[in-house]
């Protein structure tokens, strides 16, 4: 049978333990026009919740190296619309974005908005976080949305589990996340459109191996590690990172969701992922807190406001280029809007260009090198920030 993914692995380094660990791939979509969109892995996911990345255009995206960014379905159905954004053109056209999309399932909010929604083996009942309006959630359905988006890698409806949560709440979402991967299978796509599922679990280590077991004998063409970043500790999901990413196929494109902060992209790499996302680059910007190479700056700290020198001497992005710590500064302040998109540009940028660093590094076989060096840098970084 045909499919609209190939991945091809280009180098992979053993770790500490023995087994096939850090990697660097090229992920080929179809594409909805037959275009071919490649991605080279490990790569970044910009998140785009309700078809926009908040405070920059696609163009911005493109020139800061984005290569496929996320929509929300959860979201997209409430506002404006799956039905209206397919006959407007698909989330593509609607938005002006020529790259690839991934589409969540809306499972997340199933679990982030649990306070508004009932779950059952059939599916979720929840009130509009928007107007409270009831709606039903099913994993048929989560698929007719993401055909009609047009998005080219569709997740599996699944639930997370909350943390902390006891082994028989995990142990459930988790067989009911297999029986819904299996349903949602049988609701046909666009052909353009590749499938992922999500691997959940929780904290616990044997249930993380009884679901990747069941997921990945169901034939997905990508698989997700799910239900982590939720409340854990760094460490702990880190850990369960590093345990579940060997039990994934290998010829096959690794997807950790929701994950994060620059230390966790760095060691999740190590641990064998190869796509990521998360709001905290963008969200952490329009907070004034920005990443930098050698670590995090608040920018709304007085000790900026008469530093004339760049955000990150070491970045090219426009905000670096342009202008100074003690412009940015008085922008965030004053609550200028331009300060959250300068903000915005150079943050998804750092994240961009770290995960360039780390497939360059994987490639040219000095990964743990590179690692070392990345965290000497960061030692630095201003205390109280």
């Amino acid at each position: 049978m045909s499919t609209p993914l190939h991945f091809q692995l280009e180098k992979t380094l053993p770790g500490a333990d023995g087994l096939p660990r850090a990697r660097a791939g090229r992920l080929t979509l179809k594409g909805a026009k037959d275009q071919n969109h490649e991605i080279l892995t490990p790569m970044f996911m910009p998140v785009g919740t309700v078809g926009s990345v908040k405070g920059v255009t696609p163009e911005e995206l493109r020139l800061m190296g984005a290569q496929i960014i996320l929509g929300n379905t959860y979201h997209l159905y409430l506002r404006p619309g799956h039905q209206l954004v397919e006959k407007l053109g698909e989330l593509h056209q609607f938005m002006n974005w020529d790259g690839p999309i991934l589409t969540d399932s809306g499972g997340f909010q199933v679990f982030s908005l649990s306070g508004l929604n009932k779950i059952d083996d059939e599916g979720v009942t929840f009130q509009s976080h928007i107007d409270g309006s009831s709606h039903r959630f099913t994993p048929e359905l989560s698929m007719e949305i993401q055909r009609a988006l047009g998005s080219d890698i569709v997740m599996a409806f699944d639930e997370c589990p909350p943390y902390p949560a006891t082994e028989e709440q995990v142990r459930a979402a988790m067989r009911r996340t297999v029986r819904w991967a299996e349903r949602g299978l049988n609701t046909p796509l666009k052909s353009h459109q590749a499938r992922f599922g999500i691997v959940q679990g929780g904290l616990y280590e044997h249930l993380r191996n009884e679901s990747a077991k069941d997921i990945t004998a169901l034939p997905f063409d990508g698989y997700a590690i799910g239900g982590l970043s939720i409340g854990e500790t760094p460490d702990l999901m880190q850990q369960m990172c590093a345990h579940t990413a060997p039990l994934l196929p290998q010829d096959k494109p690794r997807y950790l969701m929701g994950v994060g902060r620059p230390e966790d992209l760095v060691e999740c790499v190590r641990a064998g992922i190869d796509l990521f996302d998360c709001v905290m680059p963008t969200r952490n910007a329009r907070n004034g807190q920005l990443f930098t190479s050698q670590g995090k700056i608040n920018i709304k700290n007085r000790r900026y406001a008469e530093d004339a020198g760049p955000l990150d001497p070491n970045c090219r992005c426009e905000t670096c280029r342009k202008y100074s710590r003690a412009y940015l500064r008085h922008l965030f302040v004053c609550g200028e809007l331009l300060s959250a998109r300068l903000n915005t540009i150079h943050n998804l940028s750092y994240y961009l260009s770290l995960m360039q660093e780390m497939r360059s590094a994987i490639l040219e076989n000095r990964f743990d090198d590179w690692a070392k060096s990345f965290y000497t840098k960061r030692a630095g970084e201003p205390k109280n920030d």
